[in-house]
């Protein structure tokens, strides 16, 4: 299971039973946005593309995502530390305009289709 695919499930699990115990809740007290320095290093947009500032503070227990017995807690480690693909996982992947017959087409017809077929069953149930 990847790091991602476990946050997203942990999100899936509180959304379903009554939140216990949130990630929120359990980080420290925010700052005003004025004098936080991860609020500032999150406006930067150096050269190398726009600097993301993940939600969790350095040194963070996360909890959810150990599910071995007798492994150490899972910590956040500082931003700078994950990979820089990390940060782009949940962009939307832009398609070319390849013409007509294109895969950007096929797409967007796929799409429509899927659409018009929802709205019809639901027309169905009324």
């Amino acid at each position: 299971m990847s790091f991602v695919q476990a946050l997203r499930r942990q999100a899936r699990l509180n959304a379903f039973w009554a939140p216990r115990r949130c990630l929120a809740s359990q980080s420290a007290p925010a700052a005003a946005p004025a004098a936080s320095p991860q609020s500032s290093s999150a406006t930067e947009k150096p050269s190398g593309g726009p600097k993301v500032a993940s939600s969790c503070p350095e040194n963070m227990v996360m909890q959810g995502l150990n599910y071995l017995k007798g492994q150490p807690e899972v910590v956040a480690q500082a931003d700078d530390a994950y990979p820089p693909w990390l940060w782009t996982l949940l962009d939307k992947a832009e398609l070319p305009d390849d013409g007509p017959g294109g895969l950007a087409e096929k797409k967007r017809l796929r799409k429509a289709n899927r659409q018009r077929i929802r709205d019809q069953n639901f027309m169905k149930t009324q």
